[in-house]
């Protein structure tokens, strides 16, 4: 661990500290108000999907104790909070009627974020697809990018005035790859077909939601937010640098590419191309249009090695073994300069703006103990991966600030209620919060900055 101060002497005076969450892990009230079910409301409530059947219906009762939450993040002395918008609220069919009551939610979010003082940075798709949208394929058909054209157009003509940054999506690796090819998170599909679709048509949704955010508002900042995964070979030898390679561009390069230099990866379109949907012309100009920043999300390495069987799909890849026996309590390894390596690589490989470390955080199971939280080995993790995020500023990559995953302890997707990654504990049966030890470092880190001395985002 390093001491705050001491820490804090190592960032710029306008490096942004914030924390983030998803509405449909803290929101709950999910009949509420208008609110029609996402897919992961569907999901969880199906046998095997979510640990013992958790849902997103009371979650964190963050929708009942919005001021309680807000008044929270406040005295967390942090300037800045990254939240998600449920499509679901607004639109509840995902096409058709727009649900008032839904951005009303998010007015009095916003202008409570604003009365405190604290920056407002927006995400528009935290995986909570309404479930609607399902009957014409979800994101496996072109039509869902419009409807999401359509949604992004709809919530920034209401908040756009009052928000200082907007992301299009948050981890399409998650809603593309984990939830249609390894069928781990909602719609739990299992298809390389389905995902190659939901790639392409979330790639798009992504360029056309960033011309509906200009559209409506010229001036807002508005990027993406990618869980880039740092690929190491599990040897020195050359299949497994050729497989390491391959992940990379299956795992980063079909969003980066696009994105950045509006085509998707040579090695990815040779193996998988004649699956790809119709790419549609003008498709690859929507989807590359510049952004003024970009989000990563960062946990734990990637290692992999050469799938040796006939006839492996692409990438042909198996998982190598970790470097360390440090692991967080959901099992992944813990290994902080991967962080350092990931932006530089990607640095080098595109042409990228302005970083925000979007999330960054681990999970510790620790309960309270006489009013008290220690979760020592959360603060340690935080703490590596802020000073990995210094020595990159050093360098002169351009980190403007980092956001801690998460406010408070909240549903963790198919893992349900049993994983813990806030600097906040939540007791699920009173909705009581505590600020753990974890939290309360982060706190006199975030408080050695005067507020309000930012660029913009």
């Amino acid at each position: 661990m390093i001491e705050a101060k001491k820490l804090a002497e190592r960032f710029p005076g306008d490096f942004v500290f914030g924390v983030a969450t998803a509405s449909f892990q803290i929101e709950g009230a999910s009949k509420a108000d208008g609110r029609k079910p996402s897919i992961w409301d569907a999901f969880s409530n199906m046998p095997g999907r979510v640990f013992e059947r958790h849902n997103g219906d009371v979650a964190c009762d963050h929708y009942n104790r919005l001021d309680q939450d807000l008044d929270l993040i406040k005295s967390l002395g942090v300037e800045a909070y990254r939240f998600s918008i449920a499509w679901p609220r607004i639109i509840p069919e995902g096409t058709g009627p727009i649900n008032e009551k839904g951005l009303d939610f998010y007015d009095r979010l916003v202008d409570g974020l604003k009365a405190r003082g604290i920056r407002a940075f927006a995400t528009l798709y935290h995986w909570d697809l309404p479930l609607a949208l399902m009957g014409d394929g979800g994101w496996t058909a072109r039509t869902t990018a419009y409807a999401y054209q359509r949604y992004a157009k709809t919530v920034i003509a209401r908040l756009g005035d009052r928000l200082d940054a907007v992301a299009t999506f948050n981890e399409p690796w998650c809603s593309v790859w984990l939830s249609h090819l390894y069928g781990i998170h909602a719609p739990g599909e299992r298809n390389m077909d389905a995902a190659l679709a939901a790639l392409h048509f979330t790639n798009l949704a992504h360029g056309l939601g960033v011309a509906a955010v200009r559209s409506e508002r010229a001036d807002l900042s508005v990027g993406i937010v990618i869980n880039a995964h740092s690929v190491y070979p599990g040897s020195d030898s050359a299949e497994d640098k050729a497989a390491a390679e391959r992940a990379f561009d299956f795992h980063n390069g079909v969003f980066f590419g696009p994105i950045f230099k509006g085509e998707y990866p040579e090695g990815f379109l040779a193996a998988l191309g004649p699956r790809m949907p119709l790419i549609e012309d003008g498709d690859m100009a929507t989807i590359a249009q510049p952004l003024d920043w970009w989000g990563l999300n960062y946990y734990t390495p990637m290692r992999v090695s050469d799938d040796p069987a006939a006839g492996a799909e692409y990438p042909a890849t198996v998982n190598a073994k970790p470097v360390t026996d440090v692991k967080t309590d959901i099992g992944w390894e813990v290994h902080a300069p991967a962080l350092g390596a990931l932006v530089e690589t990607l640095n080098a490989r595109y042409t990228l703006p302005d970083c925000y470390i979007t999330e960054n955080g681990a999970c510790y199971n620790m309960g309270v103990v006489n009013g008290v939280v220690d979760d020592q080995p959360r603060l340690d993790y935080i703490s590596d991966h802020l000073s990995v995020t210094a020595d990159l500023i050093a360098k002169g990559y351009p980190m403007r600030g980092y956001f801690a995953w998460s406010l408070m302890d909240n549903f963790e997707w198919a893992e349900g209620y049993r994983m813990r990654f806030g600097i906040v504990h939540v007791d699920y049966e009173t909705q009581v919060r505590t600020i753990k030890k974890s939290g309360h470092w982060y706190k006199d880190l975030a408080e050695q900055f005067p507020k309000g001395n930012h660029k913009p985002a």
